[in-house]
């Protein structure tokens, strides 16, 4: 299984990807940090709450959007949270440099 970007790249969908979309899995975010929480893939979207230090999350799905520099790294993978809540891969050890999720479809 694969998933697919609108720039046509295509990624391997591993078991982590099947495992996160049966639902379950939490991911830390990274320790000692406060981590706002974005309407849309990107800091230009509003920040509609800040997790707490210590946060676990878990991720619906993941999309594209701007590039973020965290503790994990630079990314442009931003994971949903919930409707209309996204926050930087960059900052949540999923033990990947890839999407751990499905592809967010809206």
């Amino acid at each position: 299984m694969t998933t697919q970007d609108d720039l046509g790249s295509v990624e391997p969908a591993g078991e982590q990807v099947l495992a996160a979309a049966a639902g379950g899995l939490t991911y830390p975010v990274a320790p000692g940090y406060r981590v706002k929480v974005r309407q849309g893939p990107g800091t230009s979207y509003p920040a509609v709450r800040t997790l707490a230090e210590g946060a676990r999350i878990q991720i619906r799905c993941q999309r594209h959007g701007q590039s973020v520099s965290g503790p994990y790294g630079t990314s442009d993978i931003w994971d949903c949270i919930g409707s209309g809540q996204y926050v930087s891969d960059a900052y949540v050890r999923t033990g990947s440099s890839g999407m751990v999720a499905p592809r967010c479809t809206n």
